[in-house]
């Protein structure tokens, strides 16, 4: 069977060769990590596949015990502590012996062929650095993973009170791509880390995971470092994958909010931080805020329309 048990001695048979290493990043997502890890183990791969499982320190479930009770042929590396997710992902690459890297959620299931589909489409194309399949939500419709890269215009606009006066503004069209087809394999700015595949090459050239974030964002940096070395990003639709679009983390919804517009604000200092589009960065920060303010008080206000305590970090 092409999916590797994690026994396999590597340095026993030089000739083998691992064209991917599926890296699983599990935080309290116990439920979800059973239906990811049993659509990728029951299929027959073309392609020599390896699985590795990190646990970002798991308290709430058994993550832990499933994986080393049901999944003797996966990888586990549980780790001390919530160490966030740009570094869980680099926990495992020290371990991982894929030509190709696949970042992916464990709120995911892996369609029938997806990933050989994946491994193909970068064995014939080596000016791309990364790709991405089709996503699909739950009841099968379409989940859009591909984004521009994002633009002042758009942290001001996106999901804002100004957002909301002008929605067909030019700069949240251009970056949610709602003129793009879903159905055809294209060149993209970014793809969601959901399900990310990354060439193993690219990140050696560009470095792993910048671990000054701590959740979100962290894969509309990565392409973007990829696409100023010069590295292709793809959109595949032939490889399909669902998800679950916060599974693993819906529980402690206010945090997530404000580690998401906190990483996006981080985004916009990194790279635009610098010269002239810095005397820009107040105004996207302004929307940012905006979004945040907007968000938060949506969720606060939805619990106290229906009276339950707010969930607080545990």
């Amino acid at each position: 069977m092409p999916l590797l048990p994690q026994n396999t001695s590597l340095e026993s048979d030089a000739s083998t060769r691992i064209a991917l290493s599926v890296i699983i990043l599990n935080w309290n997502a116990a439920h979800y990590l059973r239906a990811a890890l049993s659509s990728i183990v029951s299929q027959n791969w073309k392609h020599d596949i390896e699985v590795i499982v990190v646990d970002n320190a798991s308290r709430l479930d058994d993550s832990v015990e499933i994986v080393r009770r049901e999944y003797s042929q996966v990888r586990l590396l549980a780790l001390p502590q919530n160490i966030g997710f740009a570094a869980g992902n680099n926990a495992a690459l020290p371990v991982a012996h894929g030509d190709y890297l696949l970042f992916l959620n464990p709120d995911t299931e892996t369609h029938a062929g997806a990933l050989d589909a994946l491994i193909d489409w970068m064995d014939a194309h080596p000016q791309a650095g990364a790709c991405g399949p089709k996503l699909l939500n739950d009841d099968g419709s379409l989940q859009k993973s591909c984004r521009a890269f994002p633009s002042f215009g758009a942290g001001l606009f996106r999901s804002s009170f100004l957002g909301r006066m002008f929605p067909n503004n030019p700069w949240t069209r251009s970056y949610m791509m709602l003129d793009f087809s879903h159905e055809r394999a294209a060149e993209v700015d970014w793809l969601s880390g959901a399900a990310l595949l990354v060439r193993r090459a690219a990140i050696e050239k560009i470095g792993a995971w910048d671990e000054s974030f701590f959740m979100y964002c962290e894969d509309v940096d990565l392409c973007y470092r990829l696409n100023e070395a010069g590295w292709q990003r793809w959109y595949v639709p032939d490889a399909v994958i669902s998800h679950r679009i916060g599974g693993s983390s819906d529980w402690l919804r206010g945090v997530t909010i404000r580690r998401h517009h906190a990483s996006m604000l981080r985004y916009y200092i990194k790279h635009h931080g610098r010269g002239v589009r810095a005397l820009l960065v107040p105004i996207a920060a302004a929307g940012i805020g905006v979004r945040a303010l907007s968000a938060l008080a949506k969720l606060y206000g939805f619990y106290l329309r229906r009276g339950v305590p707010v969930p607080k970090k545990k």
